[in-house]
């Protein structure tokens, strides 16, 4: 009977164990380290979501209601003339335009009804645009289309004692409660 030999395993050479181990490690570093770059990127990507989706809660408005400033004389403001000077300082436009066959001058807050935005002026078009959600409204800030439940709001606007238009944000007049009519919300020329 011969003897059956059983391989005893036997510790790997150096350069056996250093030649094996450098391929299965390097595999594992170069797609380690891409799954850890994909990961921060995802993390990134999300957060920098995350951010434009809050901003979103957050529309551009002027917010800071000032009290009454002087915005010219009458004569500056030709029929049909739509003035956004006022826009970036009070979030007001200041419009020449007929609303129920009078030519009156009247201050349009220039804050969307539907979430806040600040709206635009097409001239082209001849109304204002809101550039989030496409409302639109005429140049008497009656609403025209898209997701405004309501018309513009018109500000508190007088002739001072010095003959300037004096336009005064913090008293509004609505059309839905019929406001449009009243004294104060126009200046008739």
């Amino acid at each position: 009977m011969v003897a059956e030999t059983i391989p005893v395993d036997r510790p790997l050479e150096k350069e056996e164990a250093s030649a094996g181990a450098k391929p299965r490690g390097f595999w594992r570093r170069w797609f380690g380290s891409f799954m850890a770059l994909g990961f921060w990127a995802l993390g990134l990507a999300s957060g920098l979501w995350g951010l434009a989706t809050l901003r979103m809660l957050f529309p551009n408005t002027v917010s800071n209601v000032r009290g009454p400033f002087k915005a010219g004389f009458p004569g500056d403001y030709p029929r049909g003339h739509v003035e956004g000077r006022f826009k970036g300082i009070h979030g007001v436009w200041i419009v020449h335009g007929q609303y129920q066959g009078q030519w009156q001058i009247f201050a349009l807050r220039a804050v969307c009804t539907h979430l806040g935005c600040l709206v635009e002026w097409e001239e082209s078009q001849r109304r204002f645009r809101c550039p989030c959600h496409g409302s639109q409204f005429s140049a008497t800030g009656m609403n025209l289309g898209g997701p405004a439940p309501r018309p513009l709001v018109r500000l508190a606007i007088r002739i001072a004692e010095d003959g300037q238009l004096e336009v005064d944000p913090g008293r509004e007049f609505h059309e839905e409660r019929a406001e449009w009519g009243l004294p104060g919300s126009y200046v008739r020329v």
